[in-house]
């Protein structure tokens, strides 16, 4: 018998198969859990969207549309019902609506300009985008009552002026679908301006969901 056939059948064999090779290599996901990747996220009732919506129309009604809207930047709903979130999503766009188009460039630079300014951003983004899906959808929710209604129902104009659909000569109720994306595009385009392009990216790969 040569050396070659002497090797080959006392050597390669297939004992190599069962070697689990991740567990040797320090960089493996087994080394790690990977719950690590995806912290967890506090969870948010639809009373505490409630309670949070509550604050935050607190501040509007005292005139502070800063305040009001970090806290609802600060507080984005991850873990929650559809019926949370979409009570969020009511009062980020109730927020927009209430701010001047002069004012938004100026707050989102001084938001940007804080230590978790970019985060807060892109959190915004979530929302925008999230708010587009619905309005050019024509989707609307399916709770009614207290229930969080549709971001087209939401932008209407407010009694107070600061509405910028209001502040647009030629719409009427029956433009609010189109209404509502003109603001959203709005603060889109001042969101990119301010934040740039990266923000879309961070916003499409992000795994948590507004």
């Amino acid at each position: 018998m040569s050396i070659i056939q002497q090797h080959t059948e006392s050597s390669l064999t297939d004992a190599w198969r069962t070697i689990n090779i991740d567990a040797l290599d320090p960089d493996s996901s087994q080394n790690f859990p990977l719950s690590t990747l995806h912290p967890p996220q506090p969870e948010f009732s639809d009373q505490d969207a409630r309670n949070l919506q509550s604050q935050i129309r607190q501040l509007l009604q005292a005139g502070d549309a800063e305040g009001a809207l970090r806290s609802a930047l600060e507080n984005p709903i991850y873990n929650a019902p559809d019926l949370a979130k979409d009570t969020h999503l009511q009062t980020v766009i109730e927020v927009l609506q209430r701010i001047k188009v002069n004012e938004m460039t100026p707050l989102l630079q001084k938001i940007y300009s804080d230590d978790r300014g970019s985060e807060s951003l892109d959190v915004l983004m979530k929302y925008l985008y999230k708010g587009m899906a619905a309005t050019s959808s024509g989707l609307s929710s399916q709770h009614t009552g207290n229930g969080p209604r549709t971001p087209t129902k939401l932008m209407t104009p407010q009694a107070t002026g600061f509405s910028q659909i209001g502040g647009r000569p030629g719409i009427t109720s029956g433009d609010s679908t189109g209404a509502a994306m003109s603001v959203l595009l709005s603060w889109h385009e001042k969101v990119v301006d301010v934040a740039g392009l990266g923000c879309i990216g961070r916003v499409m790969t992000d795994f948590r969901r507004v």
